[in-house]
Formats: C-alpha cells, sequence, structure tokens
C-alpha cells in the first residue's frame, strides 16, 4: 500500500480540484455556448416579427391618419347637416300646424257656407213649392168650375134631348148626383 502523506494528499487535492474547475470551465463554454445560439435565434425572430409586424402598423397608422383626416373634413358638414335637419323639422312642425289651422277655418267657412246655401235652397224649394200649389190651385179650380159647368150643360142637353123624343121628363141617376 502506498504511503499517502500530506503533500500526496495535497497533491491529489489540488488535481481534483483543479478538473472540477476545468469541468466547471468547460459547462461555463458549454452554456455561453448555448445562450449565445438561442440569444441570436431570438435575435432572428424578433427581426421576422418586426418585419411582419412593421407593415401592419405602417399600414394603421396610415388608415389612423386618413381616418382622422376624413373625420375632420366630415364633422363639420355632419354637424351642420344635423342643424339643417332640426331646422327643416322645426319648419315642417310650424307649417304642419298653419296647415291644420287653415283646414280647420276651411272647414268652418265651407260649414258655415253649406249651411246657408241649405237655407237658401230651402226657402227657393218652399216658393217653389209654394207656387205649384198656386198654380194648381189657380189651374185646377177654373178647370174643375169650367168641368162642372161642361157637365151640367151636357146634362142638360142630355136632358132635354130626352125630354124632346120621349116627351116626358126622366130621371136620371146621373143627373140626381150632379145636383
Amino acid at each position: 500500500m502506498p504511503k499517502f502523506d500530506n503533500e500526496t494528499l495535497m497533491l491529489v487535492f489540488v488535481a481534483v480540484t483543479g478538473l472540477a474547475v476545468l469541468l466547471q470551465a468547460v459547462i461555463l463554454v458549454a452554456i455561453a455556448a448555448t445562450l449565445g445560439k438561442a440569444v441570436r435565434s431570438i435575435k432572428e425572430e424578433s427581426e421576422e416579427f418586426r418585419a411582419s409586424v412593421m407593415p401592419v402598423l405602417e399600414n394603421t397608422r396610415d388608415l389612423l391618419a386618413v381616418s382622422r383626416d376624413l373625420f375632420n373634413r366630415v364633422a363639420p358638414k355632419v354637424e351642420s347637416a344635423a342643424g339643417d335637419l332640426a331646422e327643416i323639422t322645426r319648419n315642417l312642425r310650424a307649417q304642419s300646424a298653419d296647415l291644420e289651422s287653415s283646414t280647420h277655418e276651411i272647414l268652418a267657412r265651407v260649414r258655415n257656407q253649406s249651411g246657408r246655401l241649405d237655407g237658401m235652397l230651402s226657402s227657393v224649394l218652399d216658393a217653389v213649392d209654394r207656387a205649384g200649389n198656386f198654380v194648381t190651385d189657380v189651374v185646377s179650380r177654373p178647370v174643375r168650375q169650367f168641368s162642372g159647368i161642361v157637365a151640367s150643360v151636357k146634362a142638360a142637353v142630355e136632358t132635354l134631348g130626352r125630354r124632346s123624343s120621349e116627351g116626358r121628363p126622366t130621371h136620371s141617376s146621373d143627373h140626381d148626383s150632379f145636383i
């Protein structure tokens, strides 16, 4: 068995410590290499992401600028149109109220005139009716009287004509009803 003195043990400890430091250095170099690859990979992916996102952001900025410009140009016109529409609505309400009052006034006048016309037509028709009754009375009374005279003359002629042909008077039922 070999003899282990302090120097040998020290030498063994120094060698083991050196190997441990060397092993740590190798592990650190491997970690550094891996981190370098990861950093490069992340950097490449971030560049790809930036390349794909930047056009979208620029398009979005352009779109926002155009939208803002459009809004700035259209906003006063929309406000003006809204004001004009409110004014038109107020005018229409006022005109419809005027039209309603005019319609009521015209209807009242029409009712008044139709009442007057009804009264005038009633009085004319009443006058025509009275005139018709008057004419009927004026014409029919003389006609009845004339008709009565003619009937009496006829009866007298018939009576005289029968007397002369028969020689004696006869009483007719027609003559009795006339007298």
